[in-house]
């Protein structure tokens, strides 16, 4: 079954190399994202090769790379869990992705392709229409890993994804207790329209205004 997550995505969104441990590492990765393998749940790596249609060589890939992003913790001798939620990690991840997606933001801006600037547009014109909330964050998830690719800085998107994917899980953790998400007056428009004008500035002031008030949000039911 794919997630919200994974369907909102779409090719534009997926792993670059195309490959089975490319494939299992997302559906893993959005499983546990949107909690479809909560916090703590054992994972057994014949179970979700056979779930993926794949061998168990991309699924160990697949747990490697999800155990380095801390989705997914190995014990010795004992197995291989979900990672459990820490909600104070929530100041940590806003205070790095503040300045982190600050500069992709402004690399965007200045190094988007024409595609690039044009599916971002596109992003923000389906969230803006949306009104069901899981599809929502789907789509703000969507938006900000454009802005990642659109920066053309591999280490920089490297690292983002991996922050953003501990951020998200939170969100859908906290969900229930969150306030209807807003589309209308917030900052992704304005983000995209400076995406689009090639103005730095107004991308990195969009973008941090946008997770200090999603930070605000959910601080506030934690």
């Amino acid at each position: 079954m794919r997630s919200e997550i994974s369907e909102a995505q779409g090719k534009g969104q997926r792993d670059n190399t195309g490959s089975a441990a490319g494939q299992a590492y997302e559906n893993i990765r959005d499983r546990i994202i949107s909690l479809v393998l909560p916090p703590g749940a054992p994972l057994n790596e014949g179970e979700l090769a056979g779930h993926l249609g794949v061998g168990l060589t991309p699924v160990r890939d697949a747990i490697k790379r999800l155990a380095l992003e801390h989705l997914i913790i190995v014990y010795p001798r004992r197995g291989t869990f979900v990672s459990e939620i820490n909600l104070a990690d929530e100041r940590w991840l806003t205070e790095a992705r503040v300045e982190m997606e600050g500069l992709a933001a402004e690399l965007a801006a200045s190094r988007a392709s024409v595609e690039e600037r044009r599916a971002i547009k596109e992003c923000v014109e389906m969230l803006l229409a949306e009104s069901q909330q899981l599809r929502i964050n789907a789509l703000d998830t969507e938006f900000h890993r454009r802005i990642y690719r659109a920066a053309h800085n591999p280490f920089l998107e490297a690292s983002l994804n991996q922050y953003l994917n501990l951020s998200v899980r939170l969100w859908y953790y906290c969900r229930d207790r969150l306030r209807p998400k807003a589309t209308n007056g917030d900052f992704h428009q304005q983000v995209a329209d400076a995406i689009l004008a090639g103005d730095r500035q107004a991308a990195r002031a969009g973008i941090v205004a946008h997770l200090k008030q999603s930070s605000t949000e959910l601080r506030e039911v934690m």
